[in-house]
């Protein structure tokens, strides 16, 4: 039988690239989303699609029951470290409220398989040169703290379900920075994150902007592990068909190469991919942005076939080739 996963934020960037990714591995996917962040066009035709927000239980519960739902990826929520430092109220209202009006509507629904979407933004600055699943956790945003929290709320809700009919199993992806498109109709539209920005201004002809050269990097700008959009797609169909056939997985994964590649180093490729010679724009700081985070694989790689068959080049043409 056709395992049946609600994809929450399906219509948004990374949503949208999970929804066509359990699609092509012959599962059928559900969206559910409020068109806050989404676009409708990113739910494939043929894809059914609930307008609804994850903080309205009784309408995600409905929507559960009435399409028959096995397991839930839950990617919906506000993604923004920087500007959850200028809103910490709205996102944890997003994050927080949100994951725990969706654990209550799956426990009404009796829907007991969820993939939550996480972030890298659970460590902070990591005093360590590669992450992994048991560095300390040391968020530094409302952003971070919202993932972490919401992280929690799940690991008591698998413990205080175990014994029950429908006890809960779950993991959650802790996604570093996810860039690149695996489908020129779909982009990352967030007016707040780097590619965006950067290929927006490269598309009106102006100058990249980068946010900081002071940091204590090689170069000075940010370190991050980047990964392509269509490998995170492709680690959440294996993490959904482990708990839909009751296979173990651990309770988190870091979903990170283990290199890091300096903010200058992307605009650098971004440029290239658009064939401008602009010199960047040096701004400030922003907030809630540490200087180096980069993550170690291997867990993923075990358990969920993760590998990034992506290189900084192919990110780069990718996200160019989908720009709107």
């Amino acid at each position: 039988m056709t395992s049946r996963w609600m994809v929450t934020g399906g219509a948004g960037y990374i949503g949208a690239h999970i929804v066509r990714a359990l699609a092509a591995a012959g599962m059928t996917p559900v969206v559910l989303d409020d068109l806050s962040s989404g676009i409708a066009k990113f739910v494939p035709d043929g894809v059914p699609f609930v307008r609804a927000s994850v903080l309205d239980t009784e309408a995600v519960a409905d929507a559960l029951r009435e399409h028959a739902i096995d397991g839930v990826i839950h990617c919906a929520g506000f993604k923004y470290a920087g500007e959850s430092v200028a809103r910490p109220l709205h996102t944890y209202r997003q994050n927080v409220t949100g994951t725990e009006s969706l654990l209550d509507a799956m426990a009404r629904a009796a829907v007991s398989r969820l993939v939550f979407s996480s972030s890298a933004g659970v460590y902070g600055t990591p005093p360590v040169e590669r992450v992994t699943e048991d560095t300390a956790t040391s968020p530094e945003s409302p952003y971070g703290e919202s993932k972490l929290i919401g992280e929690w709320l799940i690991r008591d809700q698998v413990r205080a379900t175990a014994s029950t009919e429908a006890p809960l199993v779950a993991t959650s992806l802790r996604y570093f920075n996810v860039v690149g498109s695996g489908d020129d109709g779909i982009y990352d539209a967030s007016p707040h994150n780097l590619f965006p920005k950067v290929i927006a201004a490269l598309a009106a002809g102006q100058a990249p902007r980068i946010n900081g050269i002071d940091y204590a990097t090689p170069d000075g700008t940010c370190v991050r592990d980047y990964v392509h959009v269509s490998d995170i797609a492709a680690a959440h169909v294996v993490a959904a068909r482990k708990l839909a056939a009751g296979e173990a997985l651990a309770p988190v994964y870091n979903l990170g190469s283990g290199e890091g590649s300096s903010v200058r180093e992307l605009v650098d490729a971004l440029q290239r991919a658009a064939g401008s010679t602009a010199e960047p724009v040096i701004g400030p700081r922003r907030e809630g942005d540490p200087a180096r985070i980069v993550a170690d694989g291997t867990l993923a790689a075990r358990d969920l076939d993760w590998a990034t068959r992506h290189s900084l080049r192919d990110m780069a043409m990718s996200a160019w080739s989908a720009r709107p």
